[in-house]
């Protein structure tokens, strides 16, 4: 079939999507990866001189390899995609920029839209098919728009929306000029970047007198639904819907199962269609993707099933095996209808507000306007925006749902103020989570505000006072940027203050809006004019009655425009009498919003309850705001002057201590204020009749709601370490009172936890963690501390008459310890339930290795917020029976799985994966040789050094607050507390450098080597004659693709005989804690808490800094190499730095080996358990390897031949050798 002949019978992608559900193409950078490209094959000829590297710029590669692009084009089309993408996701002048490549973001753009566009011109003429289509795809960029990346900062802005919207439309055009069919606007984790996008392509439709398909996905970060900056989900389709989009979808961050329940909301909400191409599956701790085609394209049968989709794909870690899969399915299914969706306004912050004809009234809040509120025009006068910043929250606390912000004054640049004041309003969750109406009567002001918003603002206000072709501009303007419109009831002629005139200039704005504009009537919000009434003059005394009759007459009139005024207008006479102005706003608004008005400018604060306004000060406000009496202001003036001004304060004092000494402790329990508590606890002592009585009764039911809100995600780890440092502060100073009332009496508690890390373990944060959330939920914890061998752990359960035993550890031999303690807890006739925890367990493990060795209750617990509820069901009778036979059948359905998982046999034999090995390319490739090689010993780490290469996102990791730094900090459920935490930690870690409670200290050596087979030798001098030691290394054994190695860490060595000398790297690094100066926190969990866990982020710390050093100093194969520490985190630089006991090294007994050559024990302080557990339990070891294409990567599953000869290779019987690499079996 001719080309021109398919082109004839070519539907559109509208016109397709309605037939079937269309399939994306998936991954292009994972497919890229698989190439294994060098730096030569990113720079070509014609960059063989480019001053940068360029290797990771995958979108160049459409001018040096389009082979290579074309190829997994031609993949992609082969496997069943209707759609693919083209390789331009960071195509753009501000990503182009990291690589001095953003001259070239036109060309490059043009060059792969037509490729992918040869590649469907060529798939079809060779297949006979046609309708296949190529979406030019727009990434997010690598700097995002209404966040700060300056943590010291958070009103600064890193890029411009007008820098933005300039790099999408280049970006745009040149896809567009090479032959794209659609754009995508993908992977939106920055809703403003996306507005920015939007705003782009609709300039340049305008420009080239063009429509297509536009596609937008966003990217939803973890569990809570939310993207990155903060929006929901629904905030998200509200803030972007002003666009006619081709379809609104996801992908990335999540695998599928992750992604459902976001799909589904989706498709309840969208009016357009809708797409989803998530990952396969998540990542695991290298960033690779292990999801198979099979089990990923199960769950996207039941999006399908469901009918949530119109367009199905693939996004991180998929390959054409993936979409191959989904395709099928897709085949099968039926393509998603789009549900009927009422028009109701939508608008956003970080939280979507949609006003329905069931909600009530909308507050606007007002005091952030320095016309309104002289205290916030002094603050923004004197650039006081902290301050300023409270009244705004002021006003969310006080129930406002829209905030009104004016900068217009005389005397204030109002466009500077705005910008800055919006973007600190966009740093505070708390405030950003509510749409802005932005008020000026200055366009320049509006717009450069409308440029900071990621969500869907309000716009106050147009009107058609300079006719009506500046109306329709500053309207379509507004429509473009994403906003809702105040329209003012004035025109050519000025206000209208009567009915008729308000009527007139309403239905005019209406129509021209509606039918000139394209304005959604449903944005349309009219303001008829709140005047000043009671002023003294006759023609203002219908002015209230007026607003209410217009009001009326527009909700009749107008289908869906709403109604608002600023309501303080009204009582303008009266200022200065704040009881009168409460009471005409309550009764006007009473009054307004029975005639139909929807919101209102208004402040909180200044209302009273209708209906408990004083009688007589009722009737006479109602006679003023109604017209009802020709000297109705005369009396409310008279009734006024009789009143004393009592005034009233903008913001209200905190008065918790004021509430009775209940409400106080609990109040300080919650908040984790130690301050009052012992006074408190004083009062309450006198109050109740024993001592005893103070603790069961206010304290224990504070901290339970403090366990109650944890446990429904409504406070954060930190916070109750806080709560229980309150109650132990109570609980000590009651303690000699309950002595001398108890008489040897036994208080009560809800049951006893016997806790301790298992033999040869030495870590216990998580352990502590869990005995202090136990302790808030009255659990009386027995903690044994870390190595406590099986007999010690059951010795102690019997005497201590204990209800439950808690197992904790965290490397991998204790797997295998938690096994033996389970049994010897069955032969010794243990009745206790069993709960199993820490970092390396996991429920599959508690299944089919810890139950079956304990004939009681055996649970894995994932995290502390789990514990409570699973030992109170254990602890309960009622509910035990039913709660333990649920989770044994669970386990028997993971055992049977694993089971079955186990028989598939898809493991290659140790031979076959051996002669897969991988091979370095470049047969011209030297081991670099170490400038000054042998053993390096760093005496001590300087605290101020190593804090710029800590990580933090895992510090708030090991507190339970999930998340990336520093965006972690704009989190709108976790953000507050993860800022404190921060704060709390840089004066901890002051504490610990000024006091000096931790040294860091470490060794590093560099050694002669050579790979023999899997085991690498190493050598004790440069005449390679003798050598000092053997390290054992694994192969990964799983089935490949073709081209993809199974991997061994010998692999990166020069093999022995090579005629190549090389080198293997090794290091330990360990942070010391001063016990005897922890002696001042041991009441205080949360610091000693604290300080622990900043011990192991300066480990991991000074393993960063000593591997950097090794790089760049001792080694030097790196001199000049300059990575941000944030680069650094990623591994970004040269080789890699595997830690035994982990995934590609997973033998924990190899630790003896690299602490014999380094001679550790000696010179850094640092030992070994029998279990290889590091002494302190802050170490980190590693071997350090050079090679440039060294990856991380897992060992996974070994099968039974390679079993047997690691044995053989160690010396170690096979038995032995299973128990260290259980895991792995």
């Amino acid at each position: 079939m001719t080309n021109e002949k398919l082109m004839t019978l070519k539907k559109t992608p509208a016109e397709l999507a309605a037939q079937k559900i269309l399939v994306l193409d998936g991954a292009m950078g994972t497919m890229i990866q698989r190439h294994r490209l060098s730096e030569e094959d990113f720079r070509g000829e014609r960059f063989r001189n480019h001053p940068l590297p360029l290797k990771g710029n995958n979108d160049i590669l459409v001018l040096t390899r389009p082979d290579v692009i074309k190829g997994i084009h031609a993949a992609y089309l082969e496997a069943g995609a209707d759609i693919i993408t083209t390789n331009t996701f960071n195509a753009n002048a501000v990503s182009m920029a990291d690589y001095g490549t953003q001259e070239l973001v036109y060309e490059i753009n043009r060059q792969a839209a037509s490729i992918a566009r040869e590649s469907v011109i060529e798939f079809e003429e060779r297949t006979g098919t046609g309708n296949h289509f190529v979406a030019g795809t727009l990434g997010p960029t690598n700097k995002t728009a209404s966040m700060s990346a300056d943590v010291t900062d958070p009103g600064a802005r890193s890029v411009t929306f007008d820098e933005l919207v300039s790099a999408y439309h280049e970006q745009a055009r040149g896809l567009v000029d090479g032959g794209a069919d659609i754009l995508l606007v993908e992977t939106v984790f920055d809703v403003l970047n996306a507005k920015a996008a939007l705003f782009a392509i609709d300039t340049l439709f305008e420009e080239m007198g063009i429509r297509l398909p536009v596609m937008v996905s966003g990217t939803i970060t973890d569990a809570s639904g939310r993207t990155l900056t903060g929006q929901t989900l629904e905030a998200f389709l509200i803030s972007v819907s002003h666009f006619p989009l081709f379809s609104i979808g996801l992908n990335c961050a999540l695998g599928a199962e992750q992604l459902r329940p976001f799909v589904e909301e989706l498709a309840a909400k969208s009016p357009f269609l809708v797409s989803a191409h998530p990952n396969a599956g998540l990542p695991n701790q290298f960033g690779e993707y292990d999801q198979s085609a099979e089990f990923m394209a199960e769950i996207v049968r039941d999006y399908i099933s469901e009918g949530w989709v119109n367009i199905i794909g693939g996004c991180c870690g998929t390959t054409p095996g993936h979409i191959r899969a989904i395709a099928a399915e897709a085949a099968r299914g039926i393509p998603r209808q789009i549900p009927e969706i009422k028009k109701y306004t939508r608008l956003s912050g970080l939280e979507a507000l949609v006003i329905t004809p069931e909600t009530n009234f909308v507050n606007i809040g007002e005091r952030t306007n320095v016309s309104g509120s002289m205290k916030f025009a002094r603050l923004i006068r004197e650039e006081n925006y902290s301050e300023a910043l409270a009244i705004a929250r002021n006003q969310v606390e006080g129930g406002a749902q829209v905030i009104d912000i004016c900068m217009d004054e005389a005397m204030l640049d109002s466009e500077k103020a705005m910008v800055k004041f919006v973007n600190l309003v966009m740093s505070e969750p708390d405030i950003a989570k509510l749409p802005l109406m932005i008020d000026s009567s200055k366009w320049n002001v509006i717009e450069s505000a409308l440029k900071c918003i990621q969500g869907k603002s309000i716009v106050n206000s147009i009107s058609l006072k300079e006719g009506e072709e500046t109306f329709l501009k500053y309207a379509r303007l507004i429509r473009k940027y994403g906003a809702a419109a105040v329209v003012m009831l004035f025109d050519e002629k000025g206000q209208a203050d009567t009915l008729e005139r308000r009527i007139a200039v309403a239905e005019r704005s209406y129509n021209l809006l509606v039918n000139k504009a394209d304005f959604p009537p449903e944005d349309i919000i009219f303001d008829p004019n709140v005047l000043a009434i009671a002023t003294g003059i006759e023609e203002h005394n219908n002015y209230a009655v007026n607003f209410i009759n217009a009001t009326a007459w527009i909700k009749k009139n107008l289908p869906y425009a709403k109604v608002s005024g600023g309501i303080s207008n009204l009582s303008f006479s009266f200022r200065g009498n704040d009881r009168v102005r409460e009471a005409m706003h309550s009764v006007f608004l009473y009054h307004a919003i029975n005639a139909g008005l929807d919101m209102g400018i208004v402040n909180a604060g200044m209302l009273q309850v209708y209906s408990e306004i004083e009688p007589n000060l009722l009737r006479l406000t109602e006679d003023v705001v109604l017209n009802r009496r020709k000297d109705a202001t005369e009396r409310l003036v008279k009734y006024a002057e009789s009143l004393k001004q009592e005034g009233k304060k903008e913001e209200i004092a905190d008065e918790w201590r004021s509430l009775p000494v209940e409400e106080r402790i609990k109040h300080a329990l919650i908040r984790g204020i130690d301050a009052f508590i012992e006074t408190d606890a004083e009062e309450a002592r006198q109050k109740y009749s024993t001592a005893i009585r103070v603790i069961e009764e206010p304290l224990m039911y504070g901290m339970n709601e403090v366990g109650d809100l944890f446990g429904a995600g409504k406070m954060f780890l930190p916070q109750v370490v806080k709560s229980a440092r309150v109650m132990k502060k109570a609980v000590a100073y009651l303690a000699p009172f309950i002595e001398k009332e108890s008489e040897g009496k036994e208080k009560t508690k809800a049951g006893k936890i016997l806790l301790a890390t298992v033999k040869g373990d030495v870590h216990d944060i998580g352990k502590n963690i869990v005995g202090v959330v136990l302790s808030c939920n009255s659990y009386e914890v027995k903690d044994l501390g870390v190595m406590v061998p099986a007999d010690v752990i059951i010795d102690n359960a019997v005497k201590e008459e204990a209800d439950i035993i808690g197992l904790s550890g965290l490397i991998t031999p204790s797997l295998e310890e938690m096994v033996h303690v389970a049994s010897e807890m069955k032969r010794r006739g243990l009745s206790q339930p069993l709960l199993i925890g820490g970092a390396t367990t996991s429920e599959i493990h508690t299944a089919v290795k810890i139950e079956p060795s304990y004939n009681q209750p055996v649970v894995h617990v994932k995290d502390a917020s789990k514990a409570a509820g699973v030992i109170a069901s254990l602890l309960d009778n009622t509910q035990k029976a039913q709660y333990s036979a649920k989770v044994a059948a669970k386990y028997e359905e993971l055992r049977r799985e694993h089971s079955a998982a186990n028989k598939k046999g898809s493991l290659l034999t140790l031979e076959k994966a051996r002669a897969n090995r991988f091979a370095p390319s470049g047969e011209g490739y030297t081991p670099p040789r170490p400038l000054k090689p042998g053993i390096h010993v760093i005496n001590e780490f300087s605290v101020e050094e190593l804090s710029g290469y800590i990580d933090w996102t895992f510090f708030f990791f090991a507190w339970k607050l999930n998340g990336k730094y520093p965006a972690l900090f704009d989190d709108p459920v976790k953000g507050e507390e993860a800022r404190k935490l921060f704060d709390d930690a840089a004066r901890i870690l002051t504490l610990i450098r000024e006091r000096e409670i931790i040294k860091t200290r470490g060794v590093a050596g560099i050694f002669p080597a050579a790979a023999s087979g899997d085991d690498v030798i190493v050598f004790r001098d440069e005449d390679r004659k003798e050598s000092a030691a053997v390290l054992h290394f694994l192969r990964n054994q799983e089935i490949k693709e073709k081209g993809t190695p199974n991997l061994c860490l010998s692999d990166f060595i020069a093999p022995a005989g090579s005629g190549k000398d090389d080198y293997i790297g090794a290091l330990v690094t360990s942070a010391f804690i001063d016990e005897k100066k922890m002696e001042e926190f041991r009441n205080d969990d949360y610091t000693t808490i604290m300080i622990r866990i900043l011990a192991d982020r300066l480990a991991e710390a000074s393993a960063e800094l000593l591997h950097k050093k090794m790089r760049q100093q001792l080694w030097g194969f790196s001199p000049s190499e300059d990575l941000a520490a944030e680069d650094l985190f990623k591994n970004a630089f040269r080789g890699i730095r595997p830690a035994p006991g982990y995934p590609a090294c997973p033998d924990h007994t190899e630790k003896k080996t690299l602490f014999q050559l380094l001679d550790a024990e000696k010179n850094s302080g640092t030992t070994l358990t029998e279990n290889f557990a590091m002494i302190p339990v802050s170490s980190v070891s590693a071997w350090v390897f050079s090679h440039p294409q060294s990856v991380y990567f897992n060992v996974g599953k070994i099968g039974e031949d390679q079993l047997k000869d690691y044995a053989e290779r160690k010396g170690m019987s096979i038995n032995e050798a299973a128990r260290w690499l259980s895991p792995n079996l």
